[in-house]
């Protein structure tokens, strides 16, 4: 996603400043009849780049699945468009949220920016809502004491840790954890090969970027693989 999100800068950029010079400095060349095919190719291209970065912004954005910690609901090379509208907007991640539509729910899966490097974005699925109590028990989920059906799920290793023994003594055995107001509590599906809310803490809902909505590409060693392209995630 980061590589696209550059190329979308950099060529409405680009295209920015030729406009402005064509504009300012050369004003004959835009009437000359001579260039009337050129101006125009232009033109287009920086309204198209215009209007693709304001959807970016406001209604859809594409995001690459970079790890395996989603498996197997996404795997990697998994290309994914993602909701930014249903959830609302925060302004630079700093804002209460305003334009709401929903709040996210439970078994949503969630794109944010990560909270403890604001330059990285991951999804993972929300297990807790604000006042849920959350616990796992030697690889067994609860949500307000309530055992949880996670039929998306996998544990890819067959070993199960005590707590305090492994990964900071989290990995299997965690809490009971009381998630604030404002926050959620975000899990991987590799639930064995995640790093989410059972290490670095609650999400700020300031931080979500919005919903994950369809798998639109998937490739394997530069193969296009069709099987999994426009499935809905979920």
């Amino acid at each position: 996603m980061e590589n696209l999100n550059q190329y979308l800068y950099i060529g409405a950029a680009i295209l920015t400043v030729v406009q402005a010079i064509l504009w300012f400095i050369f004003p004959k060349v835009r009437k000359d009849p001579a260039h009337a095919g050129t101006i125009e190719t232009i033109d287009s291209l920086w309204v198209a780049m215009v209007v693709a970065l304001s959807l970016k912004a406001v209604l859809v954005q594409p995001f690459t699945i970079p790890s395996g910690s989603m498996e197997d609901t996404l795997e990697i090379g998994d290309y994914i468009l993602v909701n930014k509208f249903e959830y609302g907007y925060s302004l630079l991640n700093a804002t209460e949220r305003y334009l709401e539509f929903k709040k996210p729910q439970r078994h949503d899966i969630v794109v944010f920016v990560f909270p403890l490097d604001h330059s990285k974005d991951y999804i993972k699925r929300c297990i807790g809502v604000p006042g849920d109590i959350i616990q796992g028990k030697n690889k067994v989920l609860y949500v307000n004491g309530v055992k949880q059906e996670e039929p998306f799920i996998i544990h890819s290793d067959p070993q199960t840790y005590p707590e305090g023994d492994y990964m900071g003594g989290k990995r299997d055995t965690f809490g009971p954890v009381t998630v604030q107001e404002g926050h959620y509590f975000m899990m991987g599906d590799n639930r064995d090969n995640s790093y989410d809310s059972r290490y670095w803490g609650q999400l700020d809902e300031k931080l979500i970027k919005g919903k994950a909505w369809m798998i639109y590409w998937h490739s394997v060693n530069f193969r296009p693989d069709f099987s999994r392209m426009f499935h809905m995630v979920k």
